[in-house]
């Protein structure tokens, strides 16, 4: 008896185990509707080409049950679509990307919102900015273009800069230009990077700031040139090498690079969060991924949990620093 009893409970707890195992495996959460992937900007832009790039490549690699829906909101340079995702508490169908407008959004326009109502969920990567010229013009370096710009910055006819919204990413590097160099340019702030870089190509305005990503086409199709970029040393890709820093180019070290990460709304549930971090850690290694950061210069940047946070902290202290330099925070 002894010895059929034991047999019994072997076999009870070996089934208990299973079905519990089982329930485990039914309950691992994953979408059951359709991800709305919210562009806190304009269409054609950085943000909104990985926004769509991710949505494809899990459509195509078969890594969410679910479609992934891509809507931009850039109202009130990305406000619009920060308080969409703020009001969607606890949603677990929701995500966005975010650019730097993260922070300088809420600081320039008090809007009632900080990065810390979200669910920080991943850093994908960082984006460089490149200072561009049309490449129809006679500029052929940075100096050259600088020096055309300084005679003509005390007149009201000024050199136009186009960049992505007011107070935002490309109008600091702008500002931080005209400090450093004595200048003055007429800032032109369009809805997004390739609205910006269209812009430049049809000579309606005489520079820009853009990401690598934006004007990439556009540079391979010889409208556009590349002048300096925005960094402590040059971008390492064979296809950017060539192009020096701003320290090298102009004897100044100007350097600033761009968020591309991705959050949840507020509380979003921890199996969801860990769900998106899994999903898009399969994105980012991805050989399509891996080719998209590399031919638009982005750099390689993954990061989550409290490491993130930190980085977060510090990066919203930069940006309120800088933007009370340039004048840009209502006193």
């Amino acid at each position: 008896m002894g010895r059929h009893w034991r047999r019994f409970l072997s076999v009870s707890i070996g089934l208990a185990l299973a079905t519990s195992i089982g329930a485990s495996a039914e309950a691992a959460w994953e979408p059951t509707k359709p991800i709305e992937f919210v562009v806190p900007a304009g269409t054609g832009g950085g943000a909104d080409q990985m926004a769509r790039l991710i949505a494809g490549i899990a459509e195509e690699s078969k890594l969410s049950p679910r479609p992934i829906i891509v809507v931009n909101k850039s109202g009130g340079a990305g406000a619009e679509g920060f308080l969409h995702v703020k009001g969607k508490k606890g949603d677990a169908h929701t995500i966005i990307i975010t650019l730097s407008n993260l922070f300088t959004t809420p600081l320039a326009q008090q809007v009632p919102f900080n990065w810390k109502d979200l669910s920080p969920v991943t850093r994908m990567a960082l984006d460089e900015f490149i200072l561009w010229v049309n490449a129809e013009t006679p500029y052929k370096t940075a100096k050259e273009y600088i020096a055309a710009v300084k005679e003509r910055s005390a007149g009201d006819n000024r050199m136009k800069m186009g960049g992505t919204g007011s107070k935002q990413e490309d109008q600091i590097i702008t500002i931080q230009l005209e400090q450093a160099l004595g200048l003055k340019f007429t800032y032109v702030p369009f809805k997004g990077g390739g609205e910006v870089c269209v812009n430049l190509v049809g000579k309606h305005v005489d520079s820009t700031v853009n990401n690598p990503i934006e004007c990439a086409s556009h540079w391979k199709a010889n409208r556009v040139r590349p002048l300096a970029v925005f960094d402590a040393a040059r971008i390492p890709d064979a296809d950017w090498k060539d192009i020096p820093t701003v320290k090298e180019a102009l004897g100044t070290d100007i350097q600033y690079l761009m968020l591309r990460g991705i959050f949840g709304p507020p509380d979003m549930p921890k199996d969801a969060l860990e769900w998106y971090q899994k999903f898009l850690k399969q994105v980012y290694e991805s050989p399509k991924f891996k080719k998209y950061l590399s031919d638009g210069a982005l750099r390689p940047a993954w990061l989550t949990g409290p490491e993130y946070v930190k980085w977060l902290e510090g990066a919203e202290q930069l940006h309120k620093e800088l933007m009370t330099k340039g004048g840009l925070l209502q006193q």
